[in-house]
């Protein structure tokens, strides 16, 4: 299957405009076949983008004053803001091929899912506790080999749900992946997000549906022979000194376990990856070079201060420069206006999706049991495209005459609410079995077990997912503040349909003025809320 689906990406892009888009259900095991390679190239792509993004951040001070900011923009940059300068860039690399849109469209999904997997990778790396941390220097392990052996494995738990978590939030955006839309230029690609999209514009209910439940079987397949052994497995990377009284399974896993075929091959490709991890790659001493420079450490953080900012300002004026060509400060007053009005559906969402799936994703975290089966469900829920409920949005709304300024807001934390949930569940299924046991010695309940036990053992990874929640959310606002049904279609004020409008008619000039503002706000609001709040978790809340 995966040969087939590689074949066809190499075939001339006229074939796509030869074969339109049919909403045959006999179509959809193909269409299928093809997003969900996407999404696992693109999977593939930002678990490699995480593992060096995020140790970068979390090992070197001065990386991190430039990498975590720049991190907050690229999470803010709405899909869009990527398809409106990427998409000619990928097609021109192969021209009249479907390679180049199907690597614009890989690159898209990408942008959906790597952010919230590097947050979690650095969170999890700043917070490894120190007797861990002691008990590697003591090793001597190489940073390499420490890589593998203690920050990998404790990121794991987190990790996991995360790249649960993006798999689904692929699935959020991949009708505009695949119905790719800039100013003349339309690309089309055969999947089931295509397929969505064809079926919104030519209202049809039933298609709708054939679509649902596609995403549905596919889900459980790899929830099943994917996801549900890597759980499993990664049960084993628990910090924690008690065995865990309920541990998660998976048929598959058992399967290669008992087989004895599966068993050898699984040894082989072990060896394998053993072996890479015992390269000794010593990290340069730069010791040596202070000391040899002899320059103080204050006077390179200036300098380095002073690059960044530098850099910073030749990029704004850059961008200044385009922006004011043909906008004026009536187009900036009215886009940070509109951010206005998008930041207050973000902060009440995000207050109202915390205080519903917090509470649950603990209750669901300490049961493996029903984590397992609530596994799918959340999976297929977060992968829910809300493009498919806007019709019923826009029907309700038209018939009952409602503020589309208010009830379109629900549609923006419809796929961005379940990062919240992931990453509580994840904290909750790693929280150590022992401070369970110490909470029930001393007999803490109620309020008191939920304020000085599990609320801080799952605080670190809570502020993760409500980082990339929020910044969901405003990516989301591109798609919900502007919903359509056929010919009717209901617009709410705010950044969203600001940026969505100007690309649909390719102002680009517009569209980088959104987009700086997007970045604007999303930034400061990471760093005047989110990140004091991580600061406050690794410094009171670590585990050791």
């Amino acid at each position: 299957m995966i040969v087939h689906g590689a074949s066809q990406t190499d075939v001339p892009l006229t074939l796509l405009d030869a074969t339109p888009i049919s909403l045959d259900p006999a179509n959809l095991p193909e269409y299928a076949l093809r997003t969900t390679l996407r999404m696992l190239a693109a999977m593939v792509a930002s678990l490699v983008f995480t593992f060096i993004y995020a140790t970068l951040a979390a090992k070197s001070r001065r990386a991190e004053i430039v990498l975590i900011p720049i991190l907050d923009i690229l999470q803010s940059v709405p899909i869009l803001g990527f398809l409106t300068f990427t998409v000619i860039f990928f097609m021109n690399l192969f021209p009249g091929r479907v390679l180049g849109a199907e690597l614009a469209s890989v690159f898209a999904i990408f942008t959906s899912q790597a952010w919230n997997m590097t947050f979690s990778m650095y969170q999890s790396l700043r917070n490894v506790p120190k007797d861990l941390d002691e008990a590697a220097k003591s090793f001597h392990l190489s940073w390499w080999r420490r890589f593998w052996r203690l920050d990998v494995p404790f990121a794991m738990p987190g990790l996991v749900w995360n790249a649960m978590m993006s798999m689904s939030g692929g699935w959020f955006f991949v009708v505009a992946s695949e119905a790719i839309t800039v100013g003349d230029t339309t690309v089309t690609l055969p999947g089931v997000g295509a397929y969505v999209a064809t079926a919104i514009k030519d209202q049809n209910l039933p298609a709708v549906g054939y679509a649902v439940l596609t995403m549905l079987a596919v889900i459980i397949i790899y929830d099943q022979l994917l996801f549900r052994p890597i759980v499993a497995w990664a049960d084993k990377f628990r910090f924690e000194q008690t065995a865990s009284a309920e541990a998660p399974s998976s048929w598959l896993l058992d399967l290669f376990r008992q087989t004895r075929f599966l068993r050898t091959f699984a040894g082989a490709v072990s060896d394998i990856v053993e072996s890479t991890t015992r390269i000794r790659l010593p990290a340069p001493d730069l010791s040596k070079l202070k000391f040899q420079l002899n320059v103080p450490a204050r006077l390179v953080d200036a300098i380095w201060i002073t690059i960044i900012f530098g850099g910073a300002l030749v990029i704004g004026w850059r961008v200044f420069a385009y922006v004011f060509a043909t906008l004026n400060w009536s187009d900036v007053l009215t886009a940070f206006t509109d951010g206005f009005y998008t930041l207050i559906r973000v902060v009440v969402l995000i207050a109202l999706a915390s205080l519903i799936w917090v509470p649950i994703g603990v209750w669901i975290g300490l049961r493996p049991s029903i984590a397992e089966k609530v596994q799918p469900l959340a999976q297929f829920l977060a992968a829910f495209p809300a493009n498919i409920l806007f019709p019923a949005a826009v029907v309700l709304i038209i018939h009952f005459q409602l503020n589309p300024n208010i009830w379109l807001s629900p549609l923006m934390i419809l796929g961005t609410q379940w990062y919240i949930l992931f990453n509580v569940v994840a904290g909750a299924s790693a929280f150590p079995g022992d401070l369970k046991e110490a909470a029930q010695s001393f007999h803490l309940t109620g309020w008191k077990w939920w304020r000085f036990v599990i609320l801080p053992g799952v605080f670190p990874y809570y502020i993760t997912g409500a980082i990339t929640a929020s910044g969901g959310s405003w990516n989301a606002a591109i798609v919900a503040e502007v919903a359509s049904w056929g010919d009717q279609k209901l617009t709410a004020v705010g950044l969203g349909s600001y940026i969505a409008n100007a690309t649909e008619a390719g102002d680009f000039h517009r569209v980088v003025l959104g987009i700086v503002v997007m970045c604007i706000f999303v930034t400061l609001f990471n760093r005047l809320l989110w990140r004091p709040l991580y600061g406050f978790a690794e410094s009171r809340l670590r585990l050791g």
